[in-house]
C-alpha cells in the first residue's frame, strides 16, 4: 500500500495513492468479522475528509483514551499535508498516515473504524464500503444523499454487524432522551406536532465559472459517485451544500439534527412519513446555489402525527436565530425553549424529567464504546434512526424540486384543512415580506405537491409518484455504484 507523508505530497505521489478511474472495492459477500477488541484494546480509526468538520473528528477521537488515528484520508494534497502536519505534530501520532482514496485504508486489517466527514454524496458510499470491509463507522449527518442508497447503509449496517453511528450528537444526551421518555409516556399529553428551526444566518456565494480543477484536488475522488462533470470553485470546500448532486441545502445540512430530534419524539413504532409537502425558495442571493434558503416543510405521519419544518437563513436587521426544536400536543400544550406551556396558558413552566438511557461519553466516547463492545446497538443515532430522520429531509426537499411557481403570498401554500401548517407558513412568510424585505411584485415562492409515501416500501405512490420515485435514487458515476440493499 502506497502511503504519503506531509513531506512527501508532490502531485506524482499523491495520485499513486489514488485509485485508477473505475477500480472498484472487491470485497466477499460474506460477513466481515473485522478485529476482535477487549475492552482496552487500542482502537486505530481512519479519518476521511478533514478539511473542516473532520478537524473535529480528528480532535474528538484523540480524546478519547487508547484511541489512535490511523489515517487521514482526504483528495485535497494541501488539506491533507496540513493535517498530517498538526497530527504529527502531536505527541504518539508520528505513524498517522496520508492516503487519497479511502479504498487504502481499508485495506488495512489493523483498521477497526472509519469516520467519515466528506461531502454528502459520499457518506452513503463510504459507510457501505467500510461496513463490507469489517470497520466500525462514524458517519456525519447525513447518512444518506438520497432514499435508496441510505436504505443500502441500513442494509450493509446489518448484514456485517459493524456499529454504525450517526454525527447526530443530540442523540448522545441524556436529557434529550428524558424529554422523548416522557413524551412517548404521556406526560404531556399526545404529542401532535414535533417542529424544527434550522434558522441560522448565511450569505450568498455568488457565481464561479467553470474551470480546471486546482492543481492539488483529485477531483475525480472528489465527485466520486456524484454525476458532475465539470469542476466551479463554488464546488470546494464548502459550497457543495447548496448545489443538488452533492448537497441537501440546510434542511438535510444543519436541519439534520433538528429533523432527528423532531421524528425521535414521534411515536417510537412510526418510521416514514405518508404525506409530505414543502414551500420555498432562494431570495435575495442571485446567486449560483440551487437549493432554497427559506422553507416550510409539512410531513404527516400514519399515526396522525406531524413534523414541521421551517428553514429561514437569510439575513437581516435584527434577525431571530432559531435552531431548536417545539413540541405541540393535541390538548393545545406545547413545549418551547425547555419550557412548558398548559393548554390556554402563556406562562412557562420549567420541565424536570430523569435522565433518558444513551450510551454515555458523548458522541465520540458512546462509539468508541461501542466499537469495542462490538455492540452496533449501543450506537447513539444507529443507522436505522439515521435513515428514518434523513429521509423526511429528503422528501421535503424532492417535493420542493418537484414545485411550480406561484405569487410571493400568504396564501400561497397549499395546506388544505391543515390550520396549524398555514398559521406557522404565516409567521415564515411575515419574517421574509417584513424583515427581509422581499419584495411583493414579482416574487414568487416554489410549491411543491402533496407526496404520497408507502413506509414500507419506501416508494411514492398516487399523483406525481412517476417523478418523485426518480428522485429516491441519484445516478452514481461510473466505479462508484451505490448498490442496490438487496445487493449489498
Amino acid at each position: 500500500m502506497r502511503t504519503i507523508s506531509s513531506h512527501q505530497l508532490g502531485r506524482r505521489q499523491f495520485l499513486q495513492g489514488s485509485v485508477a478511474v473505475g477500480g472498484t472495492l472487491m470485497l466477499s459477500g460474506k460477513r466481515a468479522a473485522g478485529r476482535v477488541l477487549g475492552a482496552n484494546d487500542r482502537l486505530r480509526i481512519a479519518v476521511v475528509g478533514v478539511n473542516g468538520r473532520g478537524q473535529s473528528h480528528i480532535n474528538g477521537f484523540q480524546s478519547q483514551e487508547n484511541v489512535e488515528i490511523a489515517y487521514l484520508v482526504d483528495p485535497d494534497e494541501k488539506v491533507l499535508a496540513r493535517s498530517l502536519s498538526k497530527i504529527h505534530s502531536r505527541a504518539g501520532h508520528d505513524d498517522c498516515k496520508g492516503v487519497a482514496d479511502l479504498r487504502r485504508a481499508l485495506e488495512d486489517k489493523t483498521v477497526d473504524a472509519i469516520s467519515i466527514a466528506t461531502p454528502n454524496h459520499w457518506h452513503s458510499l463510504m459507510t457501505i464500503w467500510g461496513a463490507q470491509a469489517g470497520k466500525h463507522v462514524y458517519v456525519e449527518k447525513p447518512l444518506s444523499h438520497d432514499v435508496a442508497e441510505g436504505r443500502t447503509a441500513v442494509a450493509a449496517q446489518q448484514k456485517y454487524g459493524v456499529v454504525v453511528q450517526h454525527g447526530t450528537q443530540s442523540r448522545s444526551s441524556a436529557g434529550l432522551a428524558g424529554l422523548h421518555e416522557a413524551i412517548h409516556a404521556g406526560k404531556f399529553g399526545r404529542l401532535k406536532i414535533a417542529y424544527g428551526y434550522c434558522c441560522k444566518p448565511r450569505n450568498g456565494i455568488g457565481h464561479k465559472s467553470v474551470s480546471a480543477p486546482p492543481e492539488n484536488l483529485d477531483w475525480d475522488l472528489w465527485r466520486g459517485p456524484a454525476d458532475i462533470d465539470q469542476f466551479h470553485g463554488n464546488f470546494v470546500h464548502y459550497n457543495w451544500h447548496w448545489f443538488w448532486p452533492t448537497g441537501n441545502g440546510d434542511l438535510n445540512n444543519q436541519g439534520t439534527h433538528q429533523l432527528d430530534i423532531a421524528r425521535w419524539a414521534l411515536d417510537p413504532d412510526v418510521t416514514h412519513p405518508s404525506r409530505v409537502m414543502a414551500i420555498g425558495g432562494r431570495f435575495q442571493w442571485d446567486d449560483q446555489g440551487e437549493t432554497p434558503n427559506t422553507m416550510m416543510g409539512v410531513a404527516e405521519y400514519p399515526n396522525g402525527q406531524q413534523v414541521f419544518f421551517n428553514v429561514r437563513n437569510v439575513n437581516y436587521d435584527k434577525y431571530q436565530r432559531q435552531v431548536e426544536n417545539e413540541y405541540y400536543f393535541e390538548d393545545g400544550g406545547r413545549i418551547i425553549r425547555g419550557k412548558y406551556y398548559p393548554p390556554g396558558s402563556q406562562e412557562g413552566e420549567k420541565i424536570s424529567v430523569p435522565a433518558g438511557k444513551v450510551t454515555p461519553g458523548g458522541n465520540w466516547g458512546s462509539f468508541v464504546a461501542a466499537c469495542r463492545a462490538g455492540r452496533p446497538d449501543m450506537a447513539n443515532g444507529n443507522a436505522l434512526d439515521a435513515h428514518y430522520g434523513c429521509v423526511l429531509g429528503h422528501l421535503m426537499n424532492n417535493s420542493y424540486r418537484l414545485g411550480s411557481k406561484a405569487p410571493f403570498s400568504a396564501s400561497a401554500g397549499k395546506f388544505g384543512d391543515n390550520a396549524e401548517a398555514a398559521e406557522h407558513f404565516a409567521k415564515l412568510h411575515a419574517v421574509m415580506q417584513d424583515g427581509v424585505g422581499v419584495p411583493v411584485a414579482g416574487s414568487n415562492y416554489t410549491v411543491g405537491p402533496w407526496l404520497t409515501f408507502d413506509p414500507e416500501t419506501e416508494r411514492h405512490t398516487g399523483a406525481f409518484a412517476d417523478a418523485a420515485n426518480r428522485l429516491l435514487k441519484d445516478p452514481n458515476r461510473p466505479g462508484f455504484e451505490v448498490p442496490a440493499a438487496s445487493e449489498v
